[in-house]
């Protein structure tokens, strides 16, 4: 919460305390006040603005206050096409912050580069650069480690060799580390057999918008498919696991539930710390970015591909970013039903253009 400038009573307002500075900076927002010298971002959407913009006013319940564009921009919100307050200088800051710290991480992948190093790297504090990196980019950068040596693992392992010389290839500094942290969703030694001996719980049910099977292993949900049958669901699930050992497990019907009320009501079974559940999602670097980002569109909202790619910081890789939707495994709760045409139409969708427009149309009631 930011402070003040003065303690002093502003207008008979005592601004001493975080709830004062609040209340009072609320009603100035109510105003309009063209005097206020702060920002607010807003939770439901995760844009923030300059008091005096025109857009429609919030729920009190959903504002955060600033002091900073940067402090907003740290906390991971988006500056408002609008009013645009954060203006074209801090985000080109930001992003070129976020390029020094890729680049970095980068060049030193094969040991671990802690966020004192990098705050030094971007000339930044540790925790502005956590916050930052994590939203240019849709991972922390603990996770993009681990994302980039898991990528150089994976195409080590498919060009063949041992699995040793390809854990120590990818910059890992032994093979126990390769198993704690690896993002391939199953041993490195499994991964090169084409999956087989991998355990893959599933549970199938008929929703509103047809058949939905989910599959999870140890690491968490791994698949979250749509079909017109019980049958061709689980065709989905066999035909992308084909070496793997499935297993029915009707516990798993939970992130069915999960699905239907992400759809309905913008739950995310996710993002409930305390629920301690997690998404399986193995991809490279940039289709992980690509899916987190994808998260990060609120329901009911839609953007297109050239858009994702421009709030990722890459407007070039709008192709890479629909090839990254199209292999999306987990549909509705990675929302790339989300992403439309350049002219906001409906454009293909792995499960169904009609499903797509059901699940919007579910999402925007």
């Amino acid at each position: 919460m930011p402070q003040p400038a003065t303690t002093a009573p502003v207008d008979g307002h005592d601004l001493r305390s975080d709830a004062a500075w609040a209340d009072f900076a609320w009603k100035q927002l109510a105003a309009r006040d063209p005097q206020a010298r702060f920002f607010y971002g807003v939770a439901t959407t995760g844009v923030f603005c300059r008091p005096t913009c025109s857009s429609r006013r919030p729920l009190r319940s959903n504002v955060r206050f600033f002091r900073t564009a940067a402090e907003a921009l740290a906390a991971g919100f988006r500056a408002c096409k609008r009013c645009r307050p954060a203006g074209g200088s801090l985000l080109d800051k930001s992003r070129a912050a976020t390029d020094r710290v890729r680049a970095h991480i980068e060049a030193h992948f094969d040991r671990r580069v802690r966020l004192e190093e990098l705050g030094r790297v971007a000339r930044l504090s540790p925790f502005t650069v956590q916050r930052l990196f994590k939203r240019e980019m849709g991972v922390s950068p603990l996770e993009y480690q681990r994302a980039l040596r898991a990528s150089r693992l994976r195409g080590a392992l498919k060009q063949g060799g041992t699995v040793t010389d390809a854990i120590y290839n990818a910059g890992f500094s032994s093979s126990s580390r390769a198993y704690e942290a690896n993002q391939l969703g199953m041993t490195p030694q499994r991964f090169a057999q084409g999956g087989k001996g991998e355990r893959i719980g599933h549970a199938s049910a008929r929703t509103p918008f047809g058949w939905v099977i989910v599959g999870a292993t140890e690491r968490g949900l791994c698949w979250l498919a749509l079909a017109g049958t019980k049958a061709e669901a689980e065709k989905t699930l066999r035909a992308e696991f084909p070496l793997a050992t499935l297993r029915r497990d009707p516990a798993l019907a939970r992130w069915i539930d999960a699905a239907i009320a992400n759809v309905r009501e913008g739950t995310d079974l996710v993002r409930n710390q305390e629920s301690g559940e997690r998404l399986d999602l193995r991809g490279t670097v940039f289709q992980l970015r690509v899916w987190n980002a994808l998260r990060q569109i609120p329901r009911g909202q839609t953007r297109t591909y050239s858009q994702l790619a421009r709030d990722m910081g890459d407007p070039n890789a709008t192709r890479a970013v629909a090839r990254a939707c199209a292999l999306n495994r987990v549909s509705v709760l990675v929302p790339c039903h989300r992403v439309v045409g350049a002219d906001g139409s409906l454009t293909g969708y792995r499960w169904g253009v009609e499903r797509k427009r059901r699940l919007l149309e579910a999402e925007r009631s």
